[in-house]
């Protein structure tokens, strides 16, 4: 991690340049359209837009991915797959450890709780989300306003087009785009290389390049039990790109705050990261010492630490970029400049500032924040049964409730995707979630004090140990019969139920809605008002220059195919599949770097030379890992799975100096899928399939 200071001090260097770097997470309702033409001749067309979008879907557990064929053939990364891959697996059949492959479509496997989105339409409510607000409205009143109206918008968009609808805030609130999506629940697994090509060199290369991973996975979505048919998907190109190329990448990133202000950076930097990094260590420690005891534990905790681990080195990145004087200087700049223009204006004059308003809503924040994280956001009980029991309980208080009122997860149009994941058949392991539950506990005691009344309530004199062990081998959670019998049964079976888990989120609700209350009265709602005045004052000086912050939400962004210089040392744009066996041999083919005996047995024939990775300057952020690599012709030319070290500050600000995003290539895909895994009916699938290109 040495390597940080050296990179934001090349990165601080940077941000005068940014007019000429390809920054940029657009919307596909406004593409950069004048700047792709001005810097690379290429002109982007709606038919263009259009097919690209639609061939563009997200996974509802984070990730990105695309269509590649007519029959419903999905791409994404493995690590967006790898929950359904270890779902499907067994004690006696480890997908994540041999891969997976289905030979015949009777053979391809249904995910148990996988949900894929496909944007097929968007529609500026601003209008109709504010039209309820009136003057003489606080911050609170106005927000429960917009909530109300965006549940209606949505349900009455669900009611007329049978489409998950979706009220997307951009810009903190000053535009609102109602995001209209194509659902498909029957996703089944149709390939998935071993864990140790997916994640070759595992943790200690994560975020770092040279990278030699083949980090794919493809699914295929079905409608009425048949593969569903597809006008539009990616075609594959057999020509992948070379230096200097134009490439986009259409994914869903997750979130960013480059347009945020100074005091909620301020938050994140004292009081969010220091403790999600704190939580990480632990967690960790805890699973791999639960992954020691056995084979069988080892492979059910192995996706959980990887997904830990990576979020701890991602947001390792994030914090130094935080610490950064000179970014951060550069922020405080920026926004000094845009706050005396905002007082230097007539209009506002008399008016609440906005950036106090939002810092004072960080300071009850600050004072409601361990609440809010442990009780409401459950960190004192992440357990995945726990989840199912807090679902249980609010949704029989919330149920009931006119739609405009309830919580946003629990409107009459997110409740399909929420009983998909309630009534989910995926494994459940009580002995994983008792070492989760009996930490969380602690953990929860060791933050809000043993004298703390929920934690009173719920440990009731045991230890966290003990009273996770009894909670969970006496909760029935686990059986789906269960938790339909009590979804169904609502407040009255809710509050007959004797299961412990259930005793326990009943236990916590009162103050856990008392802390999300707060939340969506004196904060949500003040940085949603003040944040969408802060946005009206940029566009007036720069107008519609910067995309909105990143939301989970379709986004385009665009970049050339380009290594760069680290050390005194050029780093290539691309490796190859040679320089992956090289690399295990450096380390002597010993874990992180060991090579599946499929790749060692097939050395001889492969294309050694064969592009494995290669970076590029597009705008990518988590989330976007799946994302299609997509040429001119809007062909897959690679798919996102990583950005390097120097990458990570781009959740802040972006620079091209050193910062890539990292792709598995085209050409490889189709190599290892050839001549390591015999999966040649899916490569023909992939560079045979016909049907209407790109324009």
């Amino acid at each position: 991690m040495k390597r940080f200071f050296s990179i934001f001090l090349t990165f601080a260097f940077s941000i005068s340049t940014l007019a000429l770097a390809d920054e940029g997470m657009w919307l596909y309702n406004e593409p950069p359209t004048a700047k792709i033409k001005a810097k690379y001749g290429f002109e982007l067309t709606p038919q263009w837009l259009d097919h690209v979008r639609l061939s563009s879907v997200r996974f509802n557990n984070g990730g990105s991915g695309s269509f590649v064929s007519a029959d419903g053939l999905t791409f994404t990364n493995h690590h967006v797959g790898a929950a359904c891959v270890q779902q499907l697996s067994t004690e006696s059949k480890d997908y994540l450890k041999t891969g997976f492959y289905a030979k015949t479509q009777a053979e391809e496997a249904k995910c148990p709780n996988l949900e894929l989105n496909e944007l097929v339409g968007i529609e500026d409510v601003t209008d109709k989300v504010n039209a309820g607000i009136k003057p003489e409205m606080s911050a609170a009143e106005g927000g429960q306003a917009q909530r109300a109206a965006m549940a209606q918008t949505e349900k009455d968009c669900a009611t007329a087009t049978g489409l998950r609808c979706d009220v997307v805030t951009f810009y903190s609130g000053q535009v609102y785009n109602l995001y209209k999506y194509k659902k498909y629940t029957d996703v089944r697994l149709v390939f998935a290389p071993e864990f140790d090509a997916a994640f070759f060199g595992g943790d200690p290369d994560n975020f770092t390049y040279p990278r030699y991973d083949l980090d794919i996975t493809f699914f295929r979505v079905y409608e009425d039990g048949h593969p569903a048919h597809l006008d539009n998907y990616l075609h594959w190109s057999k020509a992948g790109v070379k230096d200097g190329d134009l490439v986009f990448v259409s994914g869903h990133p997750g979130s960013t705050s480059r347009l945020q202000t100074m005091a909620q950076l301020e938050f994140t930097r004292d009081v969010v990261y220091p403790r999600n990094l704190a939580f990480y260590a632990r967690r960790i420690a805890v699973l791999q010492e639960f992954s020691k005891q056995s084979e069988e534990n080892a492979r059910i905790a192995k996706e959980d630490i990887f997904s830990l681990q990576n979020s701890q080195k991602a947001v390792t990145g994030y914090m130094t970029g935080l610490t950064d004087k000179s970014i951060m200087d550069v922020k405080a700049s920026d926004e000094t400049k845009l706050h005396a223009a905002y007082k230097a204006d007539p209009k506002n004059a008399g008016k609440p500032d906005p950036w106090d308003e939002i810092a004072q809503a960080m300071k009850v924040q600050r004072d409601i924040y361990l609440q809010l994280i442990y009780l409401e956001r459950l960190r004192g009980f992440a357990s995945g049964l726990s989840q199912f029991a807090r679902t249980l309980v609010r949704a029989a208080e919330e149920k009931p409730k006119p739609n405009a009122e309830r919580l946003r997860e629990y409107r009459d149009t997110a409740l399909p995707s929420l009983e998909q994941q309630l009534f989910s058949t995926a494994p459940v392991y009580k002995n994983l979630d008792a070492v989760v539950l009996s930490d969380s506990l602690a953990d929860l005691q060791d933050t809000l004090g043993k004298d703390n009344s929920d934690v009173k309530a719920v440990l009731n004199g045991r230890s966290p140990a003990d009273a996770a062990k009894e909670i969970i081998a006496g909760t029935r959670l686990d059986d789906v019969a269960v938790r339909k019998q009590l979804y169904e049964g609502g407040e009255a079976a809710i509050q007959a139920s004797n299961d412990p888990l259930i005793v326990v989120m009943r236990a916590i609700e009162p103050d856990a809605l008392a802390a999300r209350k707060t939340f969506d009265d004196k904060i949500d709602s003040v940085v949603r008002l003040n944040g969408a005045a802060i946005a009206k004052a940029r566009f007036a000086q720069s107008g519609f220059s910067q995309p909105p912050d990143a939301t989970f939400t379709l986004r385009l962004s665009y970049g050339a195919v380009k290594g760069y210089e680290e050390n005194g040392k050029h780093i290539p744009a691309y490796t190859v599949i040679g320089g992956a066996f090289e690399h295990a041999a450096e380390h002597n083919n010993q874990p992180p770097y060991n090579l599946p005996e499929s790749w060692i047995n097939s050395k001889s024939k492969l294309d050694l030379k064969a592009p494995l990775n290669f970076v590029s300057t597009a705008d990518i952020i988590g989330g976007n890992s799946g994302s299609p690599t997509v040429n001119k012709q809007g062909e897959v030319v690679g798919i996102i799975f990583d950005g390097n070290i120097e990458s990570l500050p781009w959740q802040f600000a972006y620079s091209d100096v050193q910062g890539r995003a990292v792709s598995v290539d085209s050409r490889s895909i189709l190599e290892s899928l050839r001549k390591i895994y015999g999966a040649n009916a899916l490569a023909d699938e992939l560079s045979g399939s016909k049907g209407q290109a790109a324009k």
